[in-house]
């Protein structure tokens, strides 16, 4: 089943269509226009005409896609009108940028929104949500399990620096494997640099750029290459993303008593270990909503339409018609979810989950 038509969105084969606009949200291929809701690479494609997003986005972009891409930016509740909807951005607190987009006709009719991706619980880097009203609510639903339901981030985030401090008084180095944009950045803010040197994969290094370009406060980092490992070894923690998991790249970080791999990821709720035999510990810390998020950011926005997609569609929408909402569930170019680890070869290659 998919969006019912006649809509104000339609999904087509470039994606998310919004006729009215002349518009595509995160489109799957190039198109003409294109509303971006964030910068992962499962939520935009190369080459398109014009790029409509937040200041933040676009300049991830320009990194990932390319410095010349043709960009309209749009702060946060900031209206343009495209075609014959009205177009604003509204925060999804999933990475720095991300956005929700809210689509209202001229002429009248229902709002929509879209969600792209987003996360309810506050971080130190990546904006906070804003639950915005609707009467049709496109919803991600990546973690839309009960089973989901996320542990305190501040007891994670300090687990996390004690296994550092562990392995670095013990002479080993601390590999950290995180998503090069969001979940990284958003892992480096909370750790403790008193604790030994902090080294950044390249793709890891640049976002964090971004971020600092951007305000955001994270502690000092070094790009994690041949000049650096001697100071990382032993006493530092690398953050990289997981596809140098296995290559002659980590090699060169090994302290005088070897490394510990560790992974940070909203899939260690479940699979932990038996999941991810490639790493020796797992933190549970997503940049997507929980179940109960998921639930509760649903109806706060007073829509009785609800799309859900990307994730555990069948179960949310299912359970959403049980408590009375009309829903369906909306096509995405990803199925299947498959994080890094599980058969993926890098973060670019098998976006699936490209932020757990």
């Amino acid at each position: 089943m998919t969006v019912p038509q006649p809509d104000l969105i339609s999904v087509q084969p470039n994606g998310l269509f919004c006729e009215s606009g002349g518009c595509f949200v995160d489109p799957w291929k190039p198109v003409d226009k294109a509303i971006i809701t964030h910068a992962h690479s499962d939520h935009h494609c190369r080459g398109c005409g014009t790029y409509l997003c937040t200041p933040e986005t676009a300049a991830a972009l320009r990194v990932r896609v390319g410095p010349d891409i043709r960009v309209q930016e749009l702060t946060y509740g900031e209206r343009v009108t495209v075609g014959d909807v009205h177009v604003s951005l509204h925060p999804a607190g999933h990475i720095l940028g991300s956005a929700q987009v809210r689509l209202e006709p001229v002429h009248g009719g229902p709002v929509w929104v879209i969600t792209g991706d987003y996360k309810t619980v506050p971080d130190r880097v990546s904006g906070s949500f804003e639950s915005v009203p609707c009467d049709v609510f496109i919803t991600e639903s990546t973690f839309g399990l009960p089973v989901y339901r996320w542990p305190d981030q501040t007891a994670v985030a300090a687990d996390i620096n004690a296994w550092w401090q562990e392995n670095a008084e013990a002479g080993r180095t601390s590999l950290l494997i995180a998503y090069a944009l969001g979940k990284a950045q958003r892992v480096i803010a909370e750790l403790d640099p008193s604790i030994g040197p902090i080294g950044c994969h390249g793709s890891v290094q640049a976002m964090c750029d971004v971020y600092r370009n951007a305000g955001a406060a994270l502690p000092p980092t070094v790009h994690a290459n041949a000049e650096s490992a001697p100071s990382l070894r032993g006493q530092g923690i690398v953050v990289a993303p997981g596809s140098v998991l296995e290559t002659p790249w980590v090699r060169r970080f090994v302290g005088p008593n070897g490394i510990r791999r560790a992974m940070v990821s909203g899939w260690m709720m479940v699979r932990g270990r038996r999941r991810w035999r490639t790493v020796d510990r797992g933190f549970i810390m997503s940049d997507h909503a929980d179940w109960n998020g998921l639930i509760e950011t649903i109806r706060a926005t007073g829509a009785s339409r609800i799309g859900v997609t990307h994730g555990y569609t069948s179960v949310m929408s299912r359970y959403l018609e049980e408590q009375g909402f009309e829903s369906c569930i909306v096509p995405t170019r990803f199925t299947g979810e498959q994080p890094i680890g599980a058969g993926a070869k890098s973060y670019d290659q098998v976006p699936a989950v490209d932020d757990s």
